[in-house]
């Protein structure tokens, strides 16, 4: 399993706090996740956005099944949400998201708060 540092998620939350000042709640994901694209390119992170996830069964791949948002120094899964709240399926779309990469972490980032830190969920396997 891929795992992350606690400096790279520091690095990434800052960046998502900076996107979040500067443009406001109330927008689309897509927009956000652009941004925290440019963002976090412009500190020297390695992302890779709308990474496709493959999905197999019982040893069969079933093509691309999902598509992660952002992936961070191929360790930290970011899903973008622009939502009145997170819910419980949001979490299980990342859990599902990072055992399909195996990865051990990921951010849900929900864009649509007045402050980004209470849209900010950890989430880990």
């Amino acid at each position: 399993m891929r795992d992350c540092g606690e400096t790279l998620i520091e690095r990434v939350l800052g960046a998502a706090i900076c996107v979040h000042r500067e443009i406001g709640p109330g927008l689309l994901e897509s927009v956000y996740e652009l941004a925290l694209m440019v963002e976090l390119s412009g500190l020297g992170v390695e992302v890779k956005r709308q990474v496709e996830i493959p999905v197999s069964y019982r040893g069969i791949n079933l093509g691309i099944g999902f598509r992660a948002d952002i992936i961070v120094a191929e360790s930290l899964i970011l899903e973008i949400k622009a939502v009145d709240e997170l819910s419980s399926i949001h979490t299980a779309q990342i859990m599902s998201y990072l055992k399909l990469l195996g990865y051990k972490r990921g951010l849900l980032l929900n864009f649509n708060k007045k402050l980004l830190k209470e849209g900010i969920r950890r989430v880990s396997i």
